[in-house]
């Protein structure tokens, strides 16, 4: 692996080299992060290499991924998602700036894309045929895209709860989908059994520490569509705690190799009923909990990466809120109505962490602000309905049109057109 030399446990500080015994720290079980050279990795090496003329997408930061880019790759353009500066947010906030990076353009319609491709490119290297994962969605359905573009096969675990939508993505991606009858922490665990007994490629992301690396790229990407300059607070939903620590871990590198001058603050933000990590983090204790939030993919009662996400707020300054599924709904439709945005509930959270942390008074007025959209509203259309309502049904007469507009819509009716 380019540049990396070890992989370290989080928990004991057991150190091995670039290709680990195992997924997980074979003397204490911890997770495991991976270390780069960063000496190797100077600023001029790093910015020369995104000057040549090349696709926008993650595999332009190589010097920094755990993979060999020359190798075999996933056949999808992941990375290269738009950051929309000087939104109406900034305003209805009262910030200076609120910017929104929509990750929900991947190709598989989330952030998790960029962790998926790392992992089917360390599969492909690795000669998998068979990779696998529990989800309680996204990280799926980018799974089971990023092995169906190289034939691949891919096994995948979701809980009951799991949206219609998603189950649809992952059939038409030729997944063999198993459904279990529980929630995410008994799809995690049959899948971990499975893995262990059949061999596949464990892409779950708290076990694989490449999942981290992959996700990490969205920071290089808003840093480098910002010239460079970061925001002073990014805001991130945080489910199992592995995007969070993945948006962190970019930002440190940015500066540790001299890129960038500072890194932003961190917002890490779950649902209320859904808050182990949030509540770890300003309690201590073991992260476990609940998973009572319509924001399935951040619905984990029993996160596997809280260590790596609560050390990643903490490293930068930064802090974590907890929102309502009703603030998370308002915030569905504040994207789609100030920035036409069409965010699912999970990565909507975000926004609606980010209002929470303005009224409590931890992101200042003169300050600016990322949010982070992991998610496309189509993973979840029923959420969506839930906040959005549904349309207006007439019968095919414009009186009663009329009728019913008056009651639903008035503001629509006053006559604009020229006669």
């Amino acid at each position: 692996m380019r540049n990396v030399t070890a992989l370290k446990c989080i928990s004991c500080s057991a150190s091995y080299g670039s290709v680990p015994p195992a997924y997980i720290c074979p003397a204490c079980g911890g997770v495991l992060d991976i270390e780069y050279d960063y000496g190797a990795v100077s600023a001029g090496a790093f910015l020369d290499g995104l000057a040549r003329p090349a696709p926008a997408h993650m595999w332009r930061y190589s010097a920094l991924l755990p993979v060999d880019v020359g190798g075999p790759l996933p056949r999808l353009s992941v990375g290269g998602t738009p950051l929309y500066r000087r939104t109406p947010l900034g305003e209805e906030l009262g910030l200076c700036e609120v910017m929104v990076k929509d990750d929900g353009l991947n190709p598989t319609g989330s952030l998790k894309d960029r962790a998926s491709a790392v992992a089917v490119a360390a599969a492909l290297q690795q000669g998998a045929k068979t990779v696998s994962c529990a989800s309680t969605g996204n990280a799926a359905s980018s799974c089971a895209g990023c092995a169906a573009s190289v034939g691949m096969r891919s096994v995948i675990f979701v809980p009951r709860r799991a949206p219609q939508a998603k189950l649809v993505q992952l059939a038409v991606f030729g997944a063999v989908v198993v459904r279990v009858l529980g929630d995410y922490e008994q799809a995690f665990s049959l899948s971990a059994e499975a893995i262990s007994v059949y061999g596949w490629y464990n892409r779950n992301a708290a076990i694989n520490p490449v999942m981290v690396e992959g996700k990490k790229t969205v920071a290089f990407e808003i840093a480098e569509q910002m010239g460079w300059e970061v925001p002073d607070w990014v805001a991130v939903s945080v489910g199992d705690g592995c995007t969070v620590a993945g948006v962190g871990k970019g930002f440190w590198e940015l500066q540790r190799v001299g890129v960038t001058a500072r890194q932003p603050k961190l917002l890490g933000v779950q649902a209320r009923g859904a808050n182990a990590i949030s509540r770890a983090f300003r309690e201590g204790g073991e992260a476990r909990g609940g998973a009572d939030t319509f924001a399935d993919s951040i619905a984990v009662a029993v996160p596997r990466n809280p260590r790596k996400a609560i050390e990643a707020v903490r490293r930068s300054g930064g802090a974590m809120v907890e929102v309502s599924d009703d603030e998370i709904g308002r915030a569905m439709l504040r994207l789609g109505r100030s920035c036409a945005l069409f965010a699912e509930p999970a990565a909507a959270a975000a926004l609606a962490g980010l209002v929470a942390a303005v009224e409590q008074g931890i992101v200042a007025p003169h300050e600016t602000a990322c949010v982070v959209v992991t998610g496309n509203g189509l993973k979840d259309v029923a959420g969506a309905e839930r906040v959005a309502g549904g349309p207006i049904d007439v019968p095919p007469e414009l009186a009663e049109l009329e009728r019913r507009l008056a009651e639903a819509a008035p503001e629509v009716m006053s006559c604009t057109t020229l006669r």
